[in-house]
């Protein structure tokens, strides 16, 4: 009987197996990287230097509750949603593309 309960409970383990490698290589990792993407928009602050996710790099002039203001240049600055802020950059680095 031990041979024959040993073929019906391999299936299983594969699938458990399968489900567990989705999870592992595919769910968590986005998990966590949008967790680490809701942990830089909550701390958005007046001044810090960022790149958005359509690739325009500013300084954040104001930050409200869903929105920030990101000044390009001089003369403009955008109004977006937080979300759209893709990573914040090292002070000094609009300077430096700026003197390039």
């Amino acid at each position: 009987m031990n041979e024959a309960a040993a073929p019906t409970f391999f299936p299983f383990l594969m699938l458990l197996f399968f489900f567990l490698f989705v999870y592992f290589v595919t769910i968590r990792p986005q998990q966590k990287r949008r967790k680490e993407h809701e942990q830089l928009v909550s701390g958005l602050q007046k001044g810090d230097e960022v790149m958005t996710s359509s690739g325009l790099v500013g300084k954040i002039e104001n930050v409200k509750e869903r929105y920030v203001s990101v000044k390009l240049n001089e003369n403009v600055t955008i109004n977006m949603q937080k979300e759209f802020i893709s990573s914040q950059l090292p002070k000094g680095t609009i300077s430096s593309i700026e003197s390039q």
